[in-house]
């Protein structure tokens, strides 16, 4: 009888510490097979900065933050810099071929600097393996050194989002597919109107539809438009409702919300002026000879100018590295010629009049097939195609 109850009393605890044992198990208080602790230390985080009010930080800012528990460190990985102080700076910058490279700074000294600026930043802590996390981190590293560093930045394809954007894909195994944060059938153009609209920048919208010429009218492919820094982070926030990607987010740089300037002055207003003033010096011209020598000399000068634009076009077209300066539509109207038009316009030969005869008819084509254009070309440049065309449709009257 001893033995059955030293046999019993042993199986009531055997039963017990089991039931123990599977309570711990099932409430995760001892699940280290499981949960295997990180012995890297690191926490790597996607940093999104929001717009700026300088022209290069219009569409934001992407880096990557690593924080090191164990060397005490807190990085930020910056592929947005350049060196603004070389002596070829805009030279190299207007033919495309100026190399940004990949920095890093003490987090303190990049938040202060986004803080000053009154621009907000956005922390995304990543969910990644421990093995994942070290083989990011030392990418970053090579990429670090001077003879990896350097890259030819491209605003579309190859920029200060698409590269960190790159390693996660490259990095992280597990990425799941991100999906578009613009609606299908957005293009470039569409896509970087958004932010020029939001913050009422319209001559930077204007100065760039002038420049960025028919493949910025191409439809984004999946993937594409997320070149843009809040673009992949709203891609990254789509994402996470599905499968968790990152463990937390937060805004690390609060900032004053502050409604943009809207200015009365607008490339559309500006051009209309421009075709007034061109009008009344023009009926002016009519009163004296001196008033018309003003009103040639005026007219002249825009004749010059709009040649000047031509040639600008072209050479952003043949000698530089800015693929989405190519087959720029708004040659249709800014002929390179027109620079030595103002020494023949008043001749009376037969190719000047031949010269008026083709381009008011390249005018007239350009304004009735504005919506068919594979070039999506500036509302603001009607009132201007209207005058030139116009000055044209005179000249060939009067002589």
């Amino acid at each position: 009888m001893g033995k059955n109850m030293t046999l019993k009393h042993l199986t009531i605890t055997s039963v017990r510490w089991f039931g123990i044992i599977l309570i711990l198990l099932l409430s995760g208080g001892w699940n280290a097979s499981a949960q295997p602790t990180d012995s890297t230390h690191l926490r790597i985080s996607l940093l999104t900065c929001s717009p700026g009010e300088e022209l290069y930080s219009t569409f934001g800012h992407t880096a990557i933050r690593i924080t090191d528990s164990t060397l005490q460190s807190d990085l930020v990985f910056n592929y947005g810099t350049f060196d603004f102080e070389d002596p070829s700076f805009y030279l190299k910058f207007v033919r495309g071929k100026l190399l940004y490279f990949l920095s890093s700074e003490e987090y303190a000294d990049f938040a202060y600097y986004y803080r000053m600026t009154n621009r907000s930043m956005t922390e995304q802590v990543l969910i990644m393996d421990p093995s994942e996390k070290i083989a990011l981190r030392d990418a970053l590293l090579d990429n670090l050194q001077e003879r990896n560093k350097y890259y030819h930045y491209d605003f579309f394809f190859d920029n200060c989002t698409t590269r960190p954007l790159g390693l996660l894909k490259k990095y992280r195994i597990a990425l799941p597919a991100l999906p578009d944060a613009m609606p299908a059938g957005t293009t470039f153009r569409q896509a970087i109107h958004t932010y020029l609209n939001q913050q009422g920048m319209d001559w930077s919208k204007f100065g760039i539809d002038l420049l960025l010429a028919s493949p910025t009218d191409a439809v984004m492919k999946p993937g594409e438009s997320q070149f843009l820094p809040e673009n992949l982070l709203k891609s990254l926030d789509s994402v996470q409702q599905r499968q968790p990607v990152y463990a937390g987010r937060s805004t690390l740089a609060p900032y004053q919300v502050v409604e943009p300037a809207s200015s009365w002055f607008t490339p559309m207003k500006a051009m209309i002026g421009l075709a007034l003033i061109t009008l009344f010096l023009g009926w002016l011209g009519t009163r004296s000879a001196r008033l018309q020598l003003l009103a040639m000399g005026w007219e002249n000068m825009l004749w010059f100018t709009t040649g000047l634009l031509g040639l600008i076009f072209i050479l952003m077209w043949t000698a530089t590295d800015h693929t989405m300066c190519r087959n720029n539509f708004n040659l249709l109207w800014a002929w390179p010629t027109h620079l030595l038009w103002p020494f023949f316009r008043l001749r009376k030969t037969g190719w000047v009049r031949w010269y008026r005869f083709a381009y008011l008819f390249v005018i007239s084509l350009t304004l009735v097939g504005w919506f068919w254009w594979p070039q999506q070309l500036s509302s603001a440049l009607i009132p201007l195609l209207f005058l030139l065309g116009g000055l044209t449709l005179r000249d060939i009257r009067n002589r």
